[in-house]
């Protein structure tokens, strides 16, 4: 496992620990604000863990496919992750 991927697994850990007291904090009836902003830092950290994938798979998948003349289909593929990103 290389550094990316640590650290996407550490934000997705964290993302879960969030989501987890979300639950919770929807159960116990706690403060719609305060739900809403435990909701958007758990979507910060999935982004963030999002953002350190594709960067690994940059950084190796791709680079090792352009080496081998099949960059084409990687392109492709990030592409359709950022079209699904941005909703377009």
């Amino acid at each position: 496992m290389n550094k990316e991927q640590k650290n996407a697994l550490l934000a997705l850990k964290t993302a879960r620990g969030q989501i987890e007291a979300t639950i919770n904090m929807v159960e116990e009836g706690r403060y719609c604000v305060d739900i809403s902003n435990q909701i958007i830092a758990a979507q910060g950290l999935l982004k963030k863990a999002n953002l350190l994938i594709l960067r690994q798979h940059m950084n190796h998948c791709v680079k090792e496919a352009f080496e081998h003349d099949k960059g084409d289909e990687k392109i492709n593929e990030i592409i359709n992750i950022l079209s699904k990103i941005t909703g377009k």
